[in-house]
């Protein structure tokens, strides 16, 4: 697991010369390939693996793994935008893009942060989303795939999941 900072972005080799997630890794760790993706401008959760079946099965929209983001938002959250964030909202591209669930973290006066669960992924699905509402996206963090947990693991740092990590994810994808 690594904690991808804001700013890098979630690929092998960026034609674009930006930096990327294996900047975050160690090199003498073998050849991983991050299990998803998170946009330049999100940050939190990444999963990285050299187990390609694994990794589909935690992508596969038939498993309907959670996962949840905590988003930071330029306005004050109402009952209209938790709604039609539930009901769903049709992107200009035609696609459909809803959330399985999310609730108010903290409000301030000019902003809030929402917890947000998906249980499907969709490209910038949070911010077509809410970009549709009318809503900007100041910051997104990753914070759970399924029952694993982001924690206190640094910005930029990685680690190994552990034997009981690994399972809890198993098992929630069975």
């Amino acid at each position: 697991m690594l904690n991808k900072p804001r700013g890098i972005v979630t690929t092998a080799d960026d034609e674009k010369g930006r930096d990327t997630v294996y900047a975050c890794l160690s090199p003498d760790l073998p050849w991983l390939a991050p299990v998803g993706r998170l946009d330049k401008a999100s940050e939190g959760l990444l999963l990285l693996t050299n187990d390609s079946e694994w990794s589909a099965s935690i992508l596969s929209p038939g498993t309907h793994l959670d996962k949840t983001y905590h988003v930071q938002i330029d306005a004050i959250a109402d009952g209209a935008l938790l709604s039609s964030m539930m009901k769903g909202v049709t992107a200009d591209d035609g696609e459909f893009l809803r959330v399985k669930n999310l609730s108010i973290l903290r409000q301030g006066r000019r902003n809030c942060w929402l917890a947000v669960v998906l249980d499907e992924g969709k490209n910038r699905h949070i911010r077509r989303l809410l970009a549709q509402l009318g809503v900007g996206v100041l910051r997104l963090v990753r914070t759970t795939i399924g029952p694993l947990a982001l924690g206190n693991l640094p910005k930029g740092a990685s680690r190994a999941l552990s034997s009981d990590e690994k399972l809890l994810l198993d098992r929630a994808i069975r």
